[in-house]
């Protein structure tokens, strides 16, 4: 047992882990929460599952997803279920555990990586982005952080590509190869795993060439002194975009944006636009962005970047737009203005930039500096951890705090949970503005 916890006045709860990241990190969770008399169970949905939890207490699920809603429920009653713990709350299998964890009552925590990359992972309680329970209410967010500690930000933790591509493989090769073990399983996903791999080669034997040319297009745009506005892709698959945004694809947020651009900011501006670094190289960014720009006669407006810093870039840059990126917490760290498109936990009146995004191209406004302060102190004591998924130490570290908080039920505390959640989800098509 950890020292310095206690199991007095803590009633036994069961946890049910569904499906986590390609990482043990799951299983450490569940192994100190046993320690501390809990019991802990899993539902494997494929043989990756099974192959990251290794433990007892597992169940492993064969049936179709269609039967998926009914034997979650089932099995929630069967085992008295009292938590919920998952990684990806939008993935289909997870938002039938959700409704039926909600229909009975039982909590449900969300783990993901962290808000304040790059050694933090978060864990709330109830949701994530349009479902979070974080404040959105200013004078909350400063009362609540008064009666908190100012973080040690010094980075603990480091993870390597090479560590986390090799979890990745070991996660998702067997549901390739090994699907027959469960054949009604149906990925989340919108590549197929062996195509992303493919892609990431394709990626890798370009990245230096790519890096030193966003660094000189960088260079480039700090030394001319230009104003330019920075707007950082996120992932075609990830769910935030694709549930917490009004876009059905990082396509059409292009297209808005450059739009927008085109018809409201200075014409003297430019606008960056940073693929993510962990693109699988399945899309075409550049020849989309391309097209877009020659349609609407802003080519030479328009800088394309696969690569390069992004703190630099966000320093020198009047302001940046996203759909719901953590890049934007980075910006708002370094005091820049930022325009959020979708829906974030950290879209809060005095922080991120309220006015419309016609209006923001000439006159973005930085976050205050007395709430931001106040918001990251908030958050990284009350929904955020320290740790990483793909490291010995930073997974032990995430391990212990996460089992810490659920142990102690003190997740979003102090003062960070608002019920009913405060937030909205975005409305598809509510943006889509023509070329």
């Amino acid at each position: 047992m950890t020292a310095g916890i206690t199991t007095k006045h803590l009633p036994r709860r069961t946890f049910l882990f569904l499906q986590g990241p390609s990482s043990p990190i799951f299983t450490k969770i569940a192994a100190r929460l046993e320690a501390w008399g809990h019991a802990c169970l899993r539902i494997n949905l494929n043989a990756g599952d099974q192959i990251f939890w290794r433990r007892p207490s597992a169940h492993n699920y064969r049936g179709s997803i269609s039967d998926w809603p009914a034997y979650v429920d089932a099995f929630i009653r069967r085992h008295a279920v009292s938590d919920l713990v998952l990684l990806g709350e939008e993935r289909p299998y997870h938002q039938a555990a959700l409704a039926a964890a909600r229909r009975l009552g039982i909590s449900v925590f969300v783990v993901e990586m962290g808000y304040l990359r790059p050694d933090w992972l978060t864990l709330e309680r109830g949701g994530m982005s349009s479902n979070s329970h974080f404040p959105t209410d200013p004078e909350q967010i400063l009362q609540a952080a008064a009666a908190v500690p100012e973080p040690d930000w010094q980075r603990r933790y480091a993870q390597t590509f090479l560590a986390e591509a090799a979890y990745d493989l070991l996660y998702n090769l067997p549901n390739v190869f090994l699907w027959f073990l469960f054949p009604g399983y149906r990925r989340h996903g919108i590549f197929h795993p062996l195509a992303e791999y493919a892609g990431w080669v394709t990626r890798l034997a370009t990245a230096k060439r790519q890096q030193r040319v966003a660094e000189d297009a960088i260079r480039a745009l700090l030394s001319k002194g230009c104003s330019y506005f920075v707007y950082p892709l996120q992932l075609e698959t990830d769910y935030q975009l694709r549930a917490h945004s009004p876009f059905n694809s990082q396509k059409e947020a292009i297209r808005d944006i450059l739009v927008s651009f085109t018809r409201h900011a200075p014409p003297a501006s430019r606008l960056a636009v940073k693929v993510h670094p962990l693109d699988n190289n399945l899309v075409p960014w550049r020849r989309i962005i391309s097209t877009d720009a020659a349609t609407l006669g802003i080519s030479d407006r328009v800088v394309y970047l696969d690569g390069g810093n992004l703190d630099l870039l966000a320093a020198g840059s009047a302001g940046i737009v996203t759909v719901n990126s953590t890049a934007g917490l980075h910006a708002l760290k370094q005091g820049r203005p930022v325009k959020v498109l979708g829906e974030a936990v950290f879209d809060i009146p005095g922080l991120a930039d309220q006015q419309p995004l016609e209006t923001f191209w000439t006159g973005p406004q930085p976050p205050d500096p007395a709430l931001s302060a106040a918001m990251f102190r908030l958050m990284a004591n009350s929904i955020q951890v320290r740790g990483n998924f793909y490291s010995s130490a930073g997974t032990e570290a995430g391990a212990e705090a996460i089992a810490e908080r659920l142990h102690r039920n003190s997740v979003n505390e102090p003062g960070a949970f608002i019920d009913p959640p405060p937030r909205r989800k975005p409305v598809k098509g509510s943006g889509n503005l023509s070329l």
